[in-house]
């Protein structure tokens, strides 16, 4: 690749740097994640990554924005259902969608991403713990929604709830990341979806199937 010195390289394509790096920290984690395999997935080299994102940091929350944008987009996709079982389900049956998707490294970035991280690595920890907390906020606010439209018990902690469909979501990331296949991860989302929509929906008329979908 054409450079101009230690500076930002000739016909520079952020976008698909971002895109190449985003798999090396998939794969490896924040703190895993060397700077030669950076600069190797992205072709560029040090002084390149530092001119166009300041530091490997600034270029992991790039990664994070990115990720959001593409792989994570069925998130808001899901909350944009009619109906909260539907949403429900588009949103867990949508995590193992995503994480059996042939090609994509195990698990997800927004679990395991940067878990692990030391005392430089905490303003990286930090961001990735309110990401994953917007999102379970995004989730409550539509819980809500079909709260006050009637889908939903009324005594439902809609929260806890949120927080239980987060977890489900994460934990399954965690599974596909320990090596779990497609068939495995929809048996556990069909589970989650059973207990509920046993345990959720107003059996007495206004109770909503969840759909079968594979």
């Amino acid at each position: 690749m054409d450079r101009q010195g230690k500076g930002r390289p000739r016909g520079f394509d952020e976008a698909q740097a971002i895109d190449s790096a985003m798999r090396v920290f998939w794969e490896k984690s924040y703190e895993g994640a060397t700077m030669a395999e950076l600069t190797q997935a992205t072709g560029l080299n040090r002084s390149s990554i530092h001119a166009a994102f300041g530091s490997k940091e600034g270029l992991f929350l790039k990664v994070v924005k990115r990720y959001w944008e593409g792989p994570l987009r069925y998130i808001p996709e899901a909350l944009a259902e009619p109906t909260l079982p539907r949403v429900v389900e588009a949103l867990i049956r949508g995590a193992v969608n995503f994480l059996s998707t042939p090609g994509n490294p195990k698990g997800c970035l927004a679990i395991h991403g940067a878990l692990v991280c030391g005392t430089n690595g905490e303003r990286v920890m930090q961001t990735m713990a309110a990401w994953r907390k917007t999102t379970e906020n995004m989730i409550k606010k539509r819980i809500q929604q079909g709260q006050r439209e009637g889908e939903l018990r009324g005594e439902v902690n809609a929260a806890d709830y949120a927080r239980y469909i987060a977890a489900t979501m994460n934990g399954l990331g965690v599974q596909a990341l320990n090596g779990a296949n497609r068939a495995e991860l929809t048996r556990l989302a069909d589970m989650a979806l059973h207990f509920l929509e046993r345990s959720s929906f107003d059996p007495g008329g206004r109770r909503k199937e969840f759909a079968q979908a594979n």
